[in-house]
């Protein structure tokens, strides 16, 4: 078992002392875990960034380095790992379908694996453990909006089965752990986020949508463009796990954190071309295999327990997306023209 991070101070210190308190965030290099790496440091914290960097980046927190309560680490999940740390967020997983699609047994590991170390870590220094569980857990729900009562409608043997049961099982084995052995777990279920730090070939709709009209290429629309996403930015989603943290042991989820307004996919198309004033057209291809038809949170139980609903209003979110992306587009070297999945 590898040892990583900084020298921290005994477990009955960090027992009596709220801050710092010394964190893990494996993934801490991706989209979601660098802006959370970013959030922990600003409230005082130090800070472990675990990451394999098989999707994450480290131009993603390089800007953080110079800080001396931040690490990086050069870790994968699926092989075991100790830190003297008391709080552990596992974002750890591609998230994006061609990210995952590209190494389905791979991605299905990491998803039970990565959970299963961050478990047994927890359980040997007494921390917190935070999943960033997803919506894909509902698959191509039946219910609408879904509350975390549903138990979905996947499919276990297509294509995004490998990301959806993975999850699902590591929501299973951090319940298990719980009642076992009293592991103090919260489980945070992610609708669609967008925002800066998205890579140009992150394959999701807001991307995809925002780099085509960009470039003035075809925006593509898989289907009718009648499915719905409801987008949540990503400050808004960061704000929703560190309250979820700073939670009390009983409040473990799973709760929703996502956006609750719904918008089909083909009014963010148009949004996204009257934003960026694109010459891009939209076409349609075939629907993609398991794409879900509806996607929107209930999130009373995040409104109750955590006292937190998102804040960005959409049009507001898409404007600082687009500036990200075209800030990173006018920096690229000139090359080929820029390929969206």
């Amino acid at each position: 078992m590898r040892k990583i991070g900084i020298t921290a101070p005994g477990l009955a210190d960090i027992a009596t002392r709220p801050l710092p308190r010394y964190v893990l965030v494996t993934g801490g290099a991706g989209f979601l875990g660098s802006h959370l790496c970013e959030r922990l440091l600003q409230d005082g914290h130090r800070v472990i960034c675990s990451d394999n960097f098989s999707t994450g980046r480290r131009s993603n927190v390089s800007h953080l380095m110079s800080n001396p309560d931040f690490s990086v680490v050069e870790q994968d999940v699926r092989d075991a790992y100790d830190a003297d740390v008391s709080l552990i967020f596992n974002f750890a997983s591609p998230a994006s379908p061609p990210d995952y699609q590209r190494d389905p047994v791979g991605t299905l590991l990491t998803g039970v694996l990565g959970a299963l170390h961050g478990l047994e870590l927890a359980r040997l220094h007494g921390a917190t453990i935070v999943q960033s569980s997803t919506s894909e857990v509902y698959g191509d729900p039946l219910q609408h909006p879904q509350q975390e009562t549903y138990c979905g409608n996947v499919n276990q043997i297509g294509p995004r089965g490998c990301y959806d049961e993975g999850k699902r099982c590591a929501e299973t084995l951090l319940f298990d752990y719980h009642r076992k052995y009293r592991t103090d777990v919260k489980v945070g279920r992610i609708f669609n986020t967008y925002g800066p730090r998205m890579r140009l070939d992150d394959g999701r709709v807001v991307s995809n949508f925002i780099v085509q009209a960009l470039t003035n290429q075809d925006i593509t629309i898989y289907g009718d463009g009648m499915q719905t996403r409801s987008l949540c930015y990503v400050d808004d989603l960061i704000e929703a796990f560190i309250r979820f943290s700073n939670a009390g042991p009983d409040v473990i989820g799973p709760i929703n954190l996502g956006n609750p307004v719904e918008i089909p996919v083909i009014e963010l198309a148009e949004l996204v071309l009257e934003l960026t004033n694109s010459r891009s057209r939209i076409i349609h291809m075939p629907a993609v295999i398991d794409d879900p038809k509806q996607r929107r949170p209930d999130i009373g139980l995040a409104r109750e327990k955590l006292g937190w609903e998102p804040r960005v209003p959409l049009r507001e979110g898409l404007s600082r997306t687009i500036g990200y992306f075209d800030g990173v587009l006018r920096s690229a070297t000139p090359a080929q023209p820029v390929e969206v999945a």
